[in-house]
């Protein structure tokens, strides 16, 4: 999950493989696969680097299980 921000300053977390496209016009926007649309304070290279800091997180998180049960 990313945290992300509402723009009237409440935060949520919302899983980014239901992301399906960010746009930035002047507002970021989240369309999700569900039809769901987020407006969020985040810029919309921000939001890239929280969804590209979560899937190294979830990475590293694979590996080391891997590491752990001698695969």
């Amino acid at each position: 999950m990313i945290i992300v921000t509402r723009l009237d300053r409440t935060r949520f977390a919302v899983n980014p493989d239901l992301i399906e496209r960010v746009y930035s016009s002047p507002d970021t926007t989240l369309h999700m696969i569900d039809g769901g649309v987020y407006v969020v304070e985040e810029s919309l290279d921000a939001v890239v680097e929280l969804i590209v800091a979560y899937r190294a997180r979830v990475l590293d998180a694979a590996q080391t299980l891997g590491r752990k049960s001698g695969d």
